[in-house]
């Protein structure tokens, strides 16, 4: 029986230093700063063990959205344009849009997901929400999964 894997958000500053070390160490390998594990693992001090251990589990969110397909959800109210908006900042920041999906609106409002390649974005992802969501007449805008 295969076992569900969760995911959270979490902040920097709550997460056990060990999680941080793996992330720094797995940068500076992506980056050429360290050639190999062991010295990746001696720069940010930790053991190699411990870097094995957490090395599949830890992943920057800044760099989840790196050419990755974030999708996110908003709450529009039904009103013309709105989506047309929220499409246009899409559009500013340089991201791709791939999917859109509408609800049909009840109560006013219409849920809907867009899916976005964002490794062109030229804003940050925080920027994208914070922009979108002062949109006349988005009501939530977050950003879902990537």
């Amino acid at each position: 029986m295969s076992k569900d894997v969760k995911y959270y958000i979490v902040a920097a500053e709550a997460l056990p230093e060990i999680f941080i070390k793996v992330a720094e160490a797995k940068r500076m390998m992506q980056t050429g700063e360290a050639s190999t594990v062991g010295a990746a693992t001696r720069l940010v001090g930790i053991s190699r063990s411990a870097f094995y251990k957490y090395k599949d589990s830890v992943q920057p969110f800044n760099d989840m959205k790196a050419e990755h397909i974030i999708t996110f959800y908003g709450m529009l109210k039904d009103s013309s344009g709105v989506l047309s908006r929220v499409l246009s900042v899409f559009a500013m920041t340089g991201a791709n849009i791939l999917t859109i999906n509408q609800s049909i609106p009840t109560n006013g409002c219409a849920a809907v997901t867009i899916s976005a390649e964002t490794s062109e974005m030229e804003e940050t992802l925080e920027t994208l929400i914070a922009e979108v969501s002062n949109v006349n007449g988005v009501v939530k805008f977050e950003a879902m999964a990537g």
